[in-house]
C-alpha cells in the first residue's frame, strides 16, 4: 500500500510541474516559477519517498532490527530539499529582473488546479500515511499541502497583476516563509525518531495500562518505547505474581500478544519478567456473615474478607470485609467472583469448598493465585491458621 501511494505520488509531482511549467512559459511569472521549481524538488522528494518505502520493507541479516529508520531519513531529505526550495525561490524573487506578466483566464484557470490536485491528493495520503503509521509519506501529504497555499499566493498574485498590483515578488517570499514553516517541522520529527526519542506519553500510558490490567502482573518496574520508521518497539520490566519460569515465560508471551492486538503498528515487543518479592501476602477468604463465619461456598459467599499478612513475621496489617457483587448472578457466578478476586491482586484464597477441576481453579491458576482448603469455621480460625505458618 505503501509502494502504491510512493508511485501515486511521483505520478501527481510529475503532473504538476509540466503544468506549471507551461504556466510559467505562457505567464512569465516570477510566483509561478517559483511553484515550478518547487514541483521538481518535490518530485526528487517523492522519488526518495518511494526508495525510503521500498527498502524499509526489506529483510537484511546485516540490520537484524530491520531498515525502518530509512523512511525517518527520507523525511529529514525530503526536509532539507523544502529548505532548499525556499531559498531558490527567495534567491529568485530578491535578485531576478521582473519582466512582463501576461494573465489570462486559462492560466488562471490551470494555476487553481495546480492548487486543487496536490489538496485533494494531500488528503488521501494522508489518511493511507496515518494508517500505515508512515512518517515519510506523512512528509510527503505535508509538502503537497504547502502547494495547496503557494498555488492560491501565486493565484493572488496574478489576479493582482491584473488590478495592477505587482504582487509577484512578495508572493514568492510568502511562499518561502510556509515552506520553511514546513522543513522545520519535518526536520525536528525525523530527527526525534533517528535519535531515538521516546513514544508519546498517550501510547506508553496505554501500554501500561494493558500490562498493569492483567491478573498475573503485579507492577510495571519500567517502560520505555520508540519510533522506528512507521514501527512502533516497546521494552517493559515487569513483575508477576509466580514462582514458574516456564509460567512467566507464558504469561509474558500473553502480554506480548495483547499489546499487538490493542497498539497499533507495534513491531516488536519486550518483556523482561521476574517473581515478585513478596513482603505482603493478602489473603481472601468467602463469608456467611460479617461476623465472620467462613461459608462452605465459593461462589454464593455474601461477603469475602480480605487480609493482608506480612510475609516475614505473619502479623496481620489489615483486615476488611466486602460485599460479592456476584452473589446473584445466575451464569458463571464461581468464574466471575473468582476474576475479581484476581482483579483486587489477592495472592492467596481460603475455601471451604474444594474448586479443583472447576472454572474458578483455571482462573487462579492461570493468575499466579493460590487456593488453600481450610476447616476453619470463622475468620479468626482461619487467620490463625496462616499466622501459625500453616
Amino acid at each position: 500500500m505503501a509502494s502504491r501511494v510512493a508511485w501515486a505520488s511521483v505520478t501527481v509531482n510529475i503532473f504538476l510541474t509540466v503544468l506549471n511549467l507551461v504556466i510559467a512559459a505562457a505567464s512569465g511569472s516570477l510566483a509561478v516559477a517559483a511553484e515550478m521549481i518547487h514541483n521538481l524538488v518535490d518530485l526528487a522528494a517523492a522519488v526518495a519517498v518511494l526508495l525510503g518505502v521500498k527498502v524499509a520493507e526489506r529483510k537484511s541479516r546485516a540490520f537484524p532490527y530491520g531498515l525502518y529508520k530509512v523512511e525517518n531519513v527520507v523525511a529529514v531529505g525530503v526536509a532539507i530539499l523544502i529548505f532548499f526550495t525556499g531559498y531558490e525561490i527567495a534567491r529568485q524573487a530578491i535578485e531576478s529582473n521582473l519582466g512582463p506578466t501576461t494573465v489570462t483566464a486559462w492560466i488562471l484557470a490551470g494555476v487553481v488546479v495546480s492548487g486543487l490536485v496536490p489538496y485533494g491528493f494531500s488528503l488521501y495520503e494522508m489518511r493511507v500515511a496515518r494508517e500505515l503509521n508512515s512518517p515519510s509519506l506523512m512528509a510527503d501529504a505535508q509538502e503537497y499541502r504547502v502547494h495547496v497555499f503557494s498555488s492560491g499566493v501565486v493565484l493572488l498574485a496574478l489576479i493582482g497583476h491584473q488590478s495592477g498590483l505587482p504582487l509577484d515578488r512578495y508572493a514568492a517570499l510568502v511562499i518561502v516563509i510556509l515552506i520553511v514553516k514546513t522543513g522545520w517541522e519535518l526536520l525536528s520529527d525525523g530527527m526525534r525518531v533517528l535519535l531515538d526519542a521516546s513514544l508519546d506519553a498517550e501510547t506508553l500510558g496505554q501500554v501500561r495500562a494493558i500490562l498493569e490490567a492483567d491478573p498475573a502482573v503485579t507492577q510495571v518496574r519500567s517502560l520505555i518505547g520508540r519510533n522506528a520508521g512507521r514501527y512502533r518497539f516497546l521494552e517493559a520490566d515487569v513483575s508477576l505474581r509466580v514462582d514458574s519460569l516456564e509460567k512467566a515465560h507464558a504469561i509474558s508471551q500473553r502480554l506480548e500478544k495483547c499489546v499487538r492486538e490493542k497498539v497499533p503498528h507495534v513491531e516488536r515487543v519486550q518483556i523482561h519478567y521476574e517473581p515478585r518479592m513478596r513482603t505482603h501476602l493478602r489473603f481472601a477468604v468467602p463469608l456467611e456473615d460479617v461476623a465472620g463465619t467462613v461459608s462452605q461456598h465459593f461462589g454464593e459467599a455474601p461477603h469475602f474478607a480480605l487480609v493482608t499478612l506480612r510475609a516475614d513475621d505473619r502479623r496481620l496489617e489489615r483486615q476488611e470485609i466486602v460485599p460479592n457483587p456476584y452473589r446473584d448472578v445466575e451464569k458463571a457466578k464461581g468464574i466471575r467472583v473468582s476474576e475479581w478476586l484476581v482483579g483486587l491482586k489477592i495472592d492467596v484464597v481460603l475455601l471451604r469448598e474444594d474448586v479443583q477441576g472447576k472454572g474458578p481453579a483455571y482462573v487462579f491458576a492461570d493468575a499466579g493465585v493460590e487456593v488453600r482448603l481450610t476447616q476453619a469455621n470463622t475468620l479468626r480460625e482461619a487467620i490463625a491458621e496462616q499466622t501459625a505458618g500453616t
